[in-house]
């Protein structure tokens, strides 16, 4: 099922209703099918369309988290509460602020290394 999903968004990608959404989506199926350096490709080219949609931030602060670089999560997760608070997504800015504790509890932050 996924991979008609991923098709499907694949071929909508490069026309008229290509968008942050719309990679947005195709990253989650992605996910969902266990390609999670694709889907952080996607996440990134959603961002080239709108760098301050937060939920783009904090799927690819989560997802590159879950994929084992924690100084990359850290910066998207700074940039994500950087896009939040510009839009007032207030949820989105804590969400991804305690996800960013946690890294940096964790001795993660390569600022601070």
């Amino acid at each position: 099922m996924a991979h008609a999903s991923i098709a499907s968004l694949r071929g909508m990608c490069g026309g008229p209703r290509d968008g942050a959404l719309l990679r947005v989506s195709l990253a989650n199926a992605l996910l969902a099918d266990g390609d999670a350096a694709t889907a952080i490709a996607e996440i990134r080219h959603a961002l080239n369309f709108d760098p301050d949609y937060s939920a783009a931030w904090k799927l690819l602060g989560s997802t590159l988290a879950d994929f084992g670089d924690a100084a990359a999560a850290i910066d998207a997760y700074r940039a994500g509460i950087a896009a939040a608070n510009k839009r007032g997504d207030k949820q989105a800015e804590k969400e991804m602020q305690v996800f960013l504790k946690r890294l940096e509890k964790c001795g993660r932050d390569p600022a601070t290394n």
